[in-house]
């Protein structure tokens, strides 16, 4: 398998949420960001972007976006800093259903895809292209962003906008986020079910 470094965003304001603690929420007995930690233990380096909180999975390094709060973009310049591996996967840190095998598959899609191809993203069943369920290049994701300049308060598809993608079905749904009460409250009965 290609070696893999890991950026997990995790600073965010989580406005829908009544500024709740995103990460920390739970489905079932465990964390949304330790949820997602546990599908890619097969990184080499996982940097989470956001404030520091204790998880289940050892070795995580943090760090913080300039500045704080400063958004995705902000984020993903912060987290570049302390990866080397030639593939990055992006993920929000609110995937409660995120597993190893799809990691693993958007790793395996890149590496196939060829020089030509920058990311291997999820898309949604509705369609919807999903750039914190992804796998990148490194260099063309670091190109991009030295591209843009201030990185604070863009969004994040600004940054991967331009980037060639491989579009990788989510069969499994595994894309879904928690954005608000209610989506937290189906992943929860999914989880019991």
């Amino acid at each position: 398998m290609t070696p893999y470094d890991v950026i997990v965003p995790a600073g965010g304001a989580a406005r829908r949420l009544g500024g709740a603690d995103k990460p920390g929420l739970t489905v079932g007995e465990t964390t949304l960001l330790d949820r997602v930690l546990a599908a890619c233990t097969g990184a080499r380096t996982t940097v989470v972007v956001g404030p520091g909180r204790p998880t289940v999975r050892t070795g995580v390094h943090w760090t913080r976006e300039q500045p704080p709060g400063g958004g995705p973009v902000a984020a993903v310049a912060a987290g570049l800093d302390l990866i080397t591996a030639p593939t990055v996967l992006l993920l929000a840190a609110d995937l409660p259903f995120l597993d190893r095998r799809t990691v693993d598959r958007l790793v395996t899609v890149l590496a196939e895809a060829g020089p030509a191809v920058d990311a291997a993203v999820l898309v949604d069943a509705g369609g919807r292209d999903q750039p914190l369920a992804a796998a990148y290049r490194t260099a063309p994701l670091r190109t991009a962003l030295a591209a843009l300049g201030d990185p604070a308060g863009l969004p994040l598809r600004r940054l991967t906008g331009g980037l060639s993608r491989q579009l990788v079905a989510d069969t499994d749904n595994v894309a879904y986020d928690c954005d608000t009460w209610e989506d937290l409250e189906q992943a929860r009965e999914r989880d019991r079910s």
